[in-house]
């Protein structure tokens, strides 16, 4: 086992504990960990929480260490053979989060307690589901077109609205067992709700490929729409030089070479006989 700090500690815990402090848990801490690490590579500014919390999340998670700001790994009493370690775990993730903080907000909030503590505060202050934010939202998709954007850079953006607006209404989705079917059902209608909005925002090029998708009973999921529309496009890409090599070809035969070579030998035939009756 590797920790942050004097080794010695850890041989005052029973052997119970001491074998038990394996990667696995919590409380372990690998020697390479520094309190001066950042969690994410970009630091929150106060605007797009979501995204930075995600990130983080899952940073925390890797480490095996989102119990200190959950709650799950509990504060032991001060008389505990744990109770230094998890205060040096717990000091390491509040060192972490606040490293991936931009300086400002990291200054207003030196002096939390703990993980926890640290964590609900940037939770009560930046997490807030509202209606302004829904209608900002709303208001992205429904102006959000194509224009000068590739298939992939529209589809992107889209997806990444979407999934804001997932992480939203994330308190207000049904986790429960459906064994009626009505969860598939709703789950399908807002499937294809998002495949029309994606649809009705390309350009005008793909209106016959767009068609065809629009035709197919039951309506194709949103990545498999995607896969065909970025087939269309590929071709399109191709078709153009085609379409020039053979007009070049066409011109090579019926342009102006035949009736050059026709003029050059009209003339010759006149300079000849001009000369015969000299």
């Amino acid at each position: 086992m590797a920790v942050d700090g004097d080794s010695s500690n850890s041989t005052d815990l029973p052997n119970a504990n001491r074998d038990t402090l394996d990667s696995t848990n919590p409380l372990y801490m690998h020697s390479s960990e520094s309190a001066g690490s950042t969690l994410v590579s970009v630091v929150f500014d106060g605007t797009g929480y979501r995204s930075w919390r995600r990130g983080v999340l899952r940073a925390l998670s890797v480490k095996n260490k989102v119990g200190f700001i959950n709650g799950k790994c509990k504060k032991p009493d001060s008389n505990h053979p744990t109770f230094e370690q998890w205060e040096r775990c717990d000091d390491m993730v509040t060192s972490w989060i606040l490293n991936s903080l931009s300086k400002d907000l990291a200054d207003s909030l030196q002096y939390v307690v703990d993980a926890k503590e640290l964590w609900q505060e940037l939770e009560d202050r930046y997490d807030q589901t509202n209606g302004a934010k829904l209608y900002q939202l709303e208001r992205e998709i429904n102006d959000l077109s194509q224009g000068t954007l590739d298939i992939t850079g529209y589809y992107t953006k889209m997806k990444k609205i979407w999934e804001e607006l997932n992480t939203l209404n994330v308190h207000t989705q049904c986790k429960c067992q459906c064994t009626c079917g009505a969860k598939a059902s709703m789950q399908k209608a807002e499937q294809d709700r998002r495949l029309i909005r994606f649809l009705m925002g390309l350009n005008e090029v793909y209106t016959v490929v767009r068609g065809s998708i629009l035709m197919m009973n039951p309506l194709l999921g949103i990545a498999q729409a995607f896969s065909i529309l970025i087939q269309e496009e590929k071709q399109r890409e191709v078709r153009p030089n085609n379409h020039l090599m053979i007009e070049s070809a066409s011109m090579n035969v019926n342009g102006p070479a035949n009736p050059g070579f026709r003029t050059n030998y009209a003339q010759q035939r006149n300079n000849i006989g001009n000369n015969s009756y000299r």
